[in-house]
């Protein structure tokens, strides 16, 4: 028998609070590494023309930023394909709380598990991202050592 009263319903509301508030965090997170995405691309683009135009160990030094930042695009598209499998995994969740309580349905185990991969994946994301701005450091390194 489905809930059909606000008694029966709100519980279940309650419940669903944690992951809806994880995915509007997530999203913040999502937003924060497609700029970082975007401008990674923007530099790529920009460095793409000036080696272009140098040689030798300049042209070396450039071709090195363009690797690493290549490299970083990857690990941000890693960081961005995790952050958004969090925020589905996090939707089914919800969805998975609310049809275990309509059907009666002791299930906790399934929502503990989808949890867990939530979760997991959240901190893979957030691993990648330190990854990216690591390699970030890197490439200004290499750009600063450039002007010396």
């Amino acid at each position: 028998m489905l809930p059909t009263t606000p008694e029966q319903i709100i519980p279940e509301l309650r419940d669903a609070v944690g992951p809806v508030i994880l995915i509007s965090g997530v999203g913040l997170l999502l937003l924060t590494m497609t700029n970082r995405l975007g401008r990674t691309i923007d530099r790529a683009r920009q460095l793409k023309h000036e080696v272009a135009t140098l040689t030798g160990k300049e042209r070396e030094q450039v071709q090195a930023q363009v690797d690493i930042i290549f490299r970083r695009a990857k690990i941000i598209r890693l960081a961005i394909l995790f952050a958004v499998t969090s925020a589905l995994l996090a939707a089914v969740l919800v969805m998975t709380l609310f049809l275990t309580a309509w059907f009666h349905s002791d299930q906790a185990w399934l929502a503990g598990w989808i949890f867990i991969a939530c979760l997991a994946s959240l901190c893979i994301s957030l691993g990648a991202f330190m990854v990216d701005t690591n390699l970030s450091l890197h490439a200004l390194k290499l750009e600063l050592e450039a002007t010396r």
